[in-house]
């Protein structure tokens, strides 16, 4: 029996249904991605199925417990973190808190502590409450520390073990990345996929998506659509979807047009009029007029600026810090015109404070930096600043203008923000009632509407949906001035920098060429490096003894093993082949979720087999090399 189960739902909140009639049957063990353009519903979907929200029709089966950690830290979260983490058992997680908080003090109401006992023990929460300290244990958090003082990314942490103190047999997360670091971002990965329930998740992260997944549903125009795991197979697949869509839509419109001149024909033709062609027509009218269309591009351009001098930044032995806690440290470094520099490093370390001292806003405690000439600077804030909740739309990027100039083209102010996405109506809206990602595309839009040779982005991916960072990725690849990027979106990173400082611990940073995989390996290099030089004589005195001890003859049985394995490993991966075919496949999907999770798990467990095969055949296979030589 599925978990969950959603059929023919509606939800509108005004004009078109927002999801319409969809259908969705969630399965033990699936960690499941939901993707769609911005406004397309995916947040909407999380709340039906947690209860938040209602739908105006259609059935939704709820048949086990279900826990949400929501997109944004709740402001008014506070006390300890065990507080915050036994708030998630309601009622009794409170009682719990309490009870813990009067044996604390020194002086207490010894009869309302016998209340909360007795409240404790009449709901089995003695058990609960080992639950918490499991839940603290598993996520090492420190329940007596603050929540408060927390970083952001250690209050997600929290809040995720708040859901899970639940235990949830489905835990809903919507963008649980964001705003996390990457060592955040990693450890919470790693804890996903060990998780034993069932996830269902929404991000703009590609590589914590292509990690994860294994299910992968798309709102589209109120309609919902289920892909077998695998990202980039989903990319192609829709790919191939939205072109037979465009041609059935293109037959079909001129089969209409055709229809259209027939109806307005003269006298003669009117007279031998088939009535049944006349309805026809009409139903085809209804038809067209009913279409969704799918949701138009982003439009991106920047107003150009006259070029900068050549040497944008130059830094000699800088240092800066707050308090006696140093920032950065004897940082050197020469950013030149045209180049894309990532900085990177956990939430907290300081990489706001180094985009200012590097843009001159702030003086070094030590040191020289020198800026470069002709710098016209545009500024991306994570935390959308610039942007005035008080106006509108509109008015946020015109300003007071009816008409706008970018690259010597004058536009109508409407035009541009149609650009971005923005209908007039949407455009004439409070910014209050934008989503997340509707207000990135505000502030892009403003600060792409001035001329600039430096753009500083900070955490410009956060809440843009999956098209328009691959369009945002394209003008910067394209972009003629300087890019200063601050993400911690590791493909996004990866696709657009060429190079990286990276802030360590006490001020130290690092530069590296390219993003944040060369990094990586360059960390990965370092550290292999270090262990072979401390252990080097001990390993060579133990490489020649191991292979002193495993050189002998191969036993008759393991000489044939060794013979039949490598037909055994192609049978295996011809296996291995069909079954990601018949995955491919739309007449699985027809058959239901349950045939999808049964060739899910056959692959799974023939990956497996591969892995214990081939690693039987290297072991064998050097035993052969090492007792012939």
């Amino acid at each position: 029996m599925a978990l969950i189960d959603l059929i023919n739902v509606d939800f509108s909140i005004g004009g078109p249904l927002l999801l319409d009639g969809i259908n969705l049957s969630v399965e033990p063990r699936e960690r499941i991605a939901i993707l769609g353009r911005n406004g397309a519903g995916k947040s909407t979907l999380l709340k039906l199925i947690s209860g938040a929200i209602k739908a105006d029709d259609g059935q939704i089966r709820i048949n086990t417990s279900v826990a949400t950690l929501a997109q944004e830290v709740p402001l008014d979260t506070d006390g300890t973190i065990e507080d915050v983490v036994a708030s998630g058992l309601g009622e009794l997680g409170h009682a719990i808190s309490h009870y813990h908080a009067l044996l604390e003090s020194e002086h207490f109401d010894a009869d309302l502590l016998a209340q909360y006992q007795t409240q404790i023990e009449a709901q089995n929460g003695w058990v609960l409450e080992a639950r918490i300290g499991q839940v603290l244990t598993r996520l090492s958090l420190d329940g007596k520390k603050a929540f408060a003082g927390l970083s952001g990314g250690m209050k997600r942490r929290v809040l995720l073990a708040q859901a899970l103190v639940q235990a949830p047999e489905v835990l809903l997360l919507d963008e649980p990345s964001n705003h996390l670091d990457l060592d955040s971002i990693q450890w919470l990965e790693e804890f996903l996929l060990s998780f034993a329930g069932t996830v269902v998740f929404i991000t703009h992260d590609r590589q914590f998506l292509r990690r994860l997944a294994t299910r992968i549903i798309e709102i589209d125009r109120g309609k919902l659509s289920s892909w077998p795991g695998d990202y980039d197979n989903y990319l192609r697949r829709r790919e191939e979807r939205l072109h037979a869509e465009a041609q059935e839509n293109a037959l079909f419109d001129r089969k209409l047009a055709a229809e259209e001149v027939w109806i307005r024909q003269g006298i003669k033709a009117r007279r031998t009029r088939n009535e049944g062609r006349v309805r026809a027509l009409k139903d085809m009218r209804n038809e067209r007029a009913s279409r969704r269309e799918l949701q138009g591009s982003v439009r991106l351009a920047s107003a150009k600026a006259d070029a900068s001098g050549k040497r944008v930044v130059e830094c000699e032995n800088m240092s800066f810090g707050f308090a006696n806690q140093p920032i950065v440290r004897n940082l050197s470094t020469v950013l030149q015109r045209g180049d894309r520099l990532g900085i990177i490093g956990p939430n907290g370390s300081g990489k706001t404070t180094l985009i200012k001292l590097l843009l001159g806003e702030l003086q070094p405690d030590s040191g020289t930096v020198k800026i470069g000439t002709n710098l016209q600077v545009a500024y991306f804030d994570q935390l959308r600043g610039q942007l005035d909740d008080s106006r509108n739309a509109l008015d946020n990027v015109a300003e007071g203008q009816e008409f706008v100039e970018i690259n010597g083209a004058r536009k109508h102010i409407l035009g541009y923000l149609q650009d971005f996405l923005f209908s007039p109506e949407r455009a004439r809206a409070p910014i209050t009632r934008l989503s997340g990602g509707e207000r990135h595309r505000l502030l892009l839009a403003k600060i792409f509407l001035r001329p600039a040779n430096v753009l500083v982005l900070d955490e410009p991916s956060n809440d843009l949906d999956l098209e328009t960072l691959d369009l945002l990725e394209e003008l910067l690849a394209d972009y003629h001035g300087t890019v200063i990027l601050v993400s911690h979106d590791r493909e996004f990173m990866d696709n657009i920098v060429t190079s990286s400082l990276i802030i360590e611990a006490d001020g130290r940073v690092v530069e590296v060429a390219g993003g944040y995989a060369d990094w990586l390996r360059e960390r990965g290099v370092a550290k292999s490096n270090a262990s072979a030089l401390a252990t080097s004589a001990n390993s060579a005195v133990s490489a020649v003894s191991a292979i002193k001890l495993t050189a002998r003859k191969l036993s008759f049985k393991e000489n044939k093993e060794l013979l039949e394995l490598p037909g055994a490993i192609a049978e295996l991966e011809a296996q291995q082949i069909q079954l990601n075919e018949a995955l491919n496949a739309p007449e699985l999907f027809k058959k239901g979720s349950g045939a999808i999770a049964t060739h899910q798990q056959k692959l799974q467990q023939l990956a497996t087999d591969l892995s214990t095969r081939y690693e039987r055949w290297e072991h064998l296979a050097a035993l052969e090399e090492a007792y012939r030589s």
